[in-house]
């Protein structure tokens, strides 16, 4: 959803119309979000430490990259939209980069599924 409706919407906005979706919008998904990215967090750190495997190293591995990438990247881009710096550019490089995010995504949630049938 965010990738493929939420961020290239954000190409559709005025300077002015971004700035205030944006602080509406950021609070919102982020309520939505981070309790999924800590359950997630959560469940690679149980994985490593009690049902320890190179399979669930390799789970933890891909969830801390999402980790990363969210905040090396994403994060920082949020913040120029929130200050009013470089708009378009950074709503640009949102819809874009947040590809990687989403095949991150992907491939954990299929890499899961593998994890439970094997």
């Amino acid at each position: 959803m965010v990738q493929l409706i939420i961020y290239p919407g954000f190409l559709f906005y005025g300077d002015s119309d971004l700035l205030k979706w944006h602080k509406y919008y950021t609070p919102r998904i982020t309520f939505v979000v981070a309790p999924l990215m800590f359950i997630q967090m959560g469940i690679a750190i149980y994985l490593s430490v009690f049902e320890f495997s190179l399979l669930n190293l390799i789970y933890a591995l891909l969830v801390l990259s999402t980790w990363a990438s969210t905040f090396l990247y994403f994060v920082p881009l949020h913040q120029k939209i929130e200050g009013n710096r470089d708009l378009k550019i950074s709503a640009d490089q949102l819809a874009s980069l947040n590809w990687i995010r989403t095949l991150q995504w992907s491939f954990i949630f299929l890499y899961g599924l593998f994890l439970l049938t094997s």
